[in-house]
């Protein structure tokens, strides 16, 4: 079902309003101070959230961000303020950067905030978006998406509820018995709740999920307000962790961006490399492609990769010194039938033209200044992004947390008193630390702790053409194969993807293979081209059985038995992965980097709980004990 954006109105008096819902968003009597005295002062904030290490607030109905910006504001103005603020809300109908814009011009207070909330406001897809504010310390966790079915995909421990829907009456599968379950579920020891709403199926709702319930002085026009306290006693199933140090075997762009990702939450981190430098292995490449690979079903890979596609993007806006061009991408079809399929899923997923175009062969010709038989999918954002660079930009964002050690050969792992230790071949510890994380690609299998994964090694060799001999080529296309634009003086075009080929050497037969692709996508385009005269790069790519990235905490395989279920899995302690991007390395990275650190500090998760389960090193085992795979 495509997201339909919200249609701002206003009222005489200015008030915004709703058509969709036939509701305002806010009070006429002032919306800010509305937002204060119900969510903040309902919740007891900011006094809640103080000395803390993280506070959690889930907020259903962001309408035009007014709560978040109050919320924001009252944290940044607080000196005792939690280390770290994390804030969710679902949102079915997101209002656009313009008509947020237009709206929030009414609180001049929040001029700068507000101004900094539409710089990262992403284009308007169903999902989780995740926007880093405040140097990390502030992260808003967006989800476009109907609260009623989605609330239960959503993995967090909520401290405190912000219930601001629409009112009862207008949009009453907000405030349903269903969703009062999902919230309860998520909520925290120690939870509260406010909203405004006093209507009586909302009460005996919430009641009913464990939420002891109080009035409170409303704000005008209302005289009263409802508030509520979680009674469950159950433990904290999402503690921090104690000590902040890890080692991270890779400096790959599976280990460069977990790296970034831990220093930016305040850890200190060891990165170790075999290679001379950064993004020596897979992450070689002189440059690959970013784009996402949309579905007329809207599958699991759609959504991971439009996911991964705008995390990354985020990610290379925060790192200047990362080299990337978002000049453009087209992926042109195979025949009639994938034309088709293409259409259909424009068509279908009804996404934002920003994100994804279906462009007929005229409008695929005009992108590309020469003459196509097909047309495709046009993404405007997509591009080129230089993978050493993005590892290089990623180590290097925080100099004082991340030490990193190339020309290092980890030989093995060993769990101790201290932690686990990285060991040499001579047995010397090579760095010790509580947490460690794998990500070192097809080297992996060599770690007995890895031994049961049955990641696959995949050649891939690129040629790398002279710009002068080929036409200009201003945009990424792919299709049979795929061409980049030119980068230090070469188009890079491929890949071959070859299984159970240990050649390290380039081969001429794959230069030919190579230019033979291209021909079928862009042709007459390297037709004085001679394969002889070409060079390249051969890289062996991680893939999964499954081809989706390997991310999470890694099984004690031996104590697993015919344990059937993801979540009861016996775990190693402290040691994690981010194993298994295959070829779609730079589009993966930073979402997978994101969900690995959020799941290591028990933080809200940057995807869905069904995905989240689908990328789980224990996945393989699990399958194995039902039945389903060989591992």
């Amino acid at each position: 079902m495509p997201l339909q954006p919200a249609r701002l109105e206003f009222m005489p008096d200015g008030t915004p309003f709703s058509p969709a819902f036939g509701d305002v968003y806010h009070s006429t009597h002032g919306g800010p101070a509305q937002a204060r005295h119900v969510f903040l002062g309902g919740n007891d904030l900011p006094q809640r959230w103080r000395d803390r290490e993280r506070f959690v607030i889930l907020e259903t109905g962001f309408g035009l961000g007014l709560n978040f910006l109050a919320t924001w504001q009252a944290w940044r103005a607080d000196a005792r303020r939690c280390r770290r603020l994390h804030f969710i809300s679902i949102e079915k109908h997101p209002l656009t950067a313009p008509d947020l814009a237009a709206a929030q011009q009414a609180w001049p207070e929040f001029a700068d905030l507000a101004a900094i909330l539409r710089q990262h406001w992403p284009p308007l897809t169903p999902g989780i978006h995740r926007l880093h504010l405040d140097d990390h310390r502030v992260i808003l966790t967006l989800v476009f998406a109907d609260a009623a079915s989605q609330l239960r995909e959503v993995a967090a421990a909520v401290d405190a509820f912000y219930l601001d829907g629409f009112a009862p009456a207008s949009n009453p599968e907000m405030w349903s018995l269903p969703v009062c379950r999902a919230l309860a579920r998520l909520a925290a020891p120690g939870a509260t709740l406010a909203t405004w709403s006093l209507a009586r199926p909302v009460h005996d709702a919430l009641a009913a999920v464990e939420f002891d319930l109080e009035r409170r002085p409303g704000f005008a026009p209302r005289r009263e307000m409802l508030v509520g306290h979680f009674r469950s006693r159950r433990p904290d199933r999402r503690p921090p962790p104690g000590e902040r140090r890890a080692t991270v075997i890779g400096a790959g762009i599976a280990g460069s961006t977990v790296a970034y990702r831990l220093a930016a939450g305040g850890w200190q981190v060891t990165v170790l490399e075999r290679a001379e430098a950064p993004g020596q292995g897979a992450s070689g490449n002189l440059a690959g492609m970013l784009r996402p690979l949309p579905s007329p079903d809207d599958n699991r890979i759609s959504r991971l990769t439009r996911a991964g596609y705008l995390a990354t993007r985020a990610l290379l806006q925060s790192l200047p010194a990362a080299r990337w061009s978002p000049c453009g991408l087209l992926h042109l079809a195979r025949d009639a039938g994938h034309e088709a399929q293409q259409r259909r899923a424009v068509e279908m997923l009804g996404l934002p033209p920003e994100v994804v175009q279906f462009v007929a062969s005229a409008g695929a010709g005009a992108l590309l200044e020469r003459p196509v038989n097909s047309g495709g999918w046009w993404f405007p954002g997509g591009g080129w992004v230089q993978p050493p660079s993005l590892c290089r930009a990623a180590l290097a964002a925080f100099p004082e947390r991340i030490t990193l050690r190339c020309a290092v050969a980890v030989d093995a792992l060993k769990w101790a008193k201290t932690g686990w230790q990285a060991l040499a071949a001579d047995g010397n510890i090579l760095a010790e630390a509580p947490l460690i994380v794998m990500a070192s690609g097809v080297a992996a299998a060599h770690f007995s702790q890895f031994a049961w994964l049955r990641q696959i090694a995949a050649r891939g060799q690129v040629s790398h053409l002279p710009a002068a001999a080929t036409p200009p080529l201003e945009i990424v296309v792919c299709g049979h194969g795929y061409a980049v634009p030119a980068v230090d003086g070469h188009c890079l075009i491929g890949a071959t993807l070859s299984l159970d080929d240990d050649e390290a050497g380039e081969r001429l037969a794959d230069h030919r293979a190579n230019l033979a692709q291209l021909e079928l996508t862009l042709p007459g385009f390297a037709a004085a081209i001679d394969p002889r005269q070409l060079s390249g790069r051969v890289g062996f790519r991680p893939l999964s059985p499954d081809r989706l990235p390997i991310v999470g905490p890694v099984p004690a395989v031996s104590a697993t038995g015919v344990n059937s279920r993801l979540h009861s899995l016996p775990r190693l302690p402290g040691l994690w992965c981010a194993q298994g991007y295959g070829a779609r390395g730079i589009t993966w990275s930073a979402l997978m980097a994101d969900l690995l650190v959020s799941r290591i500090e028990g933080d809200p998760l940057p995807l869905e709980r069904d995905l989240v389960a689908a990328l789980d090193p224990g996945r393989f085992l699990v399958r194995c004990a039902r039945g389903q795979v060989r591992t």
